[in-house]
């Protein structure tokens, strides 16, 4: 079976997307009882959605439904004839030094996923993303921004740029990546960012304790400018296709609608329930060609999940078994790090696939969320997350397709929708549990999840207790 793992030399000549008015939805009976109805959209069929007529130049089917953020896509990679004045710019510059994670943000910028933020936030735009989850246009409307996009630099760093208006950011390596122009230096709360984006200051978040505790207290601020695409060189860069190159193939396709689905877990058959019956119901509205976005988060994420490339390879064995139609299905990595902030940054996932050309979101229970670190709960109430993108400012073009949660049906044997009214029939299966399975060596139910994704996820916990039974013992004084 050929697989939709796309490569960029497999995509066409970039083209602008055409201009198409929100498509919408309503708790009508077009939505059946799995998708639950949105409170603010009505979904048209394909036959009623507007579409323009082609322009000079361009086919007649657009699938790049639904426009940018702010109208056009950011690129702030340089042109290659401009890469070898700006490295010489850059080299007589005052440099920061960032750390990996500050890489993937600066990553996510380059490529427009976060359009229409050109840099890394200066004090005004932050302020806006930390109070108000949004960033006033020039036009006078919203554009979603519900994560701080900013850059920490200690006392240091902020005595070597001085009053300079452009600096140079290189990596972790100390190998240029970036000049940041017309420079802003702010103090960084940290106190006040983690309460507004968490809701808590609790110990324990993992992205705190990751890139906010030990940055530095001042935020520079400021235009990028990236020297060249930046690469990782992991074996997975093919993977990472930018907003414009996943457009240009969802055109490519010739897609009449296309749905995202973020995860940064391996993907289990209750995870295809949803993508396919998304499909199922595309295709019952009117919709010809819908495109399922697979979309799993590529930056940091805490050391209990599954690493990128045992979820890349378990990702490619789901298609591999047939679980979801390679030729429906396109498979890309979500450069940008995980917060774990629930409602918060569930709109920034959202939000990031508008610019991506994806105009239908599936959300299920609990996005982007995870346990309280230090009581036993939920961090966030489990279905805030979905109610919150029904009403989240800048988001009112992207349909939001909201699911009943998906669990294992001992009596059907498969992974369904729950239902209350036999809750007793339902086995749910968290991560951890799944995790617990693998590591013991311990099958999951027949249908939990396809046999050759679930090899995958066993030969890497195996891995590990291999390298564990054979590292050296601790020395003791």
């Amino acid at each position: 079976m050929a697989l939709h793992l796309l490569t960029p030399t497999h995509l066409h000549h970039p083209s602008s997307p055409l201009p198409r008015r929100r498509a919408a939805t309503s708790a009508s009976a077009t939505l059946a009882h799995h998708l639950l109805p949105h409170p603010r959209l009505r979904l048209a069929t394909a036959a009623s959605s507007p579409r323009t007529g082609p322009r000079r130049g361009m086919s007649a089917i657009r699938s790049s439904l639904i426009d940018p953020d702010g109208g056009a896509l950011v690129d702030l990679v340089a042109p290659p004839e401009r890469r070898e004045a700006l490295r010489a710019e850059a080299e007589a510059l005052p440099r920061v030094r960032l750390a990996a994670v500050d890489v993937e943000w600066a990553h996510v910028l380059a490529e427009g996923w976060a359009s229409p933020l050109r840099g890394f936030m200066r004090e005004h735009e932050y302020l806006q993303c930390l109070h108000f989850n949004s960033l006033r246009l020039p036009s006078g409307g919203l554009a979603n921004m519900s994560l701080p996009i900013v850059l920490a630099v200690d006392d240091a760093a902020k005595d070597r740029v001085g009053a300079a208006p452009d600096v140079a950011l290189a990596g972790p390596d100390g190998e240029l990546l970036a000049v940041l122009r017309s420079v802003e230096i702010y103090p960084h709360n940290k106190e006040e960012r983690i309460a507004r984006t968490w809701g808590t200051t609790a110990p324990g978040l993992p992205y705190v304790d990751e890139a906010i505790t030990p940055a530095g207290n001042w935020l520079i601020g400021g235009d990028l400018e990236v020297l060249q695409p930046i690469k990782y060189n992991d074996g997975l860069d093919h993977y990472r296709l930018s907003p414009q190159q996943l457009r240009d193939e969802f055109d490519k396709r010739g897609a009449d609608a296309v749905f995202a689905f973020q995860l940064r877990n391996p993907v289990h058959n209750g995870h295809a329930l949803l993508m396919n019956d998304t499909r199922r119901r595309l295709l019952e509205m009117g919709f010809k060609n819908p495109i399922l976005l697979l979309h799993p988060l590529g930056g940091f994420t805490k050391a209990d999940d599954v690493p990128l490339p045992v979820r890349m390879e378990q990702h490619s064995k789901v298609l591999e078994d047939g679980v979801l139609d390679p030729e429906t299905t396109i498979v890309s990595i979500f450069p940008s790090p995980m917060h774990y902030a629930g409602p918060a940054e569930v709109q920034w996932h959202a939000k990031a696939r508008i610019n991506a050309g994806a105009n239908f979101y599936i959300v299920g229970r609990d996005p982007a969320g995870m346990g309280h670190p230090t009581e036993k709960r939920d961090l966030y109430n489990p279905d805030h997350g979905k109610k919150v993108l029904s009403m989240a400012p800048g988001l009112e073009k992207l349909n939001i397709l909201p699911f009943k949660v998906a669990a294992y049906d001992t009596v059907a044997k498969k992974m369904a929708f729950f239902e209350p009214s036999r809750s007793q029939d339902f086995l749910f299966i968290s991560g951890t549990k799944m995790r617990t399975f693998a590591k013991t060596g311990e099958n999951p139910p027949d249908g939990f999840m396809c046999p050759g994704g679930w090899k995958v996820l066993v030969d890497y916990y195996n891995s590990l207790q291999t390298e564990g039974a054979t590292a050296p013992a601790a020395a003791t004084v």
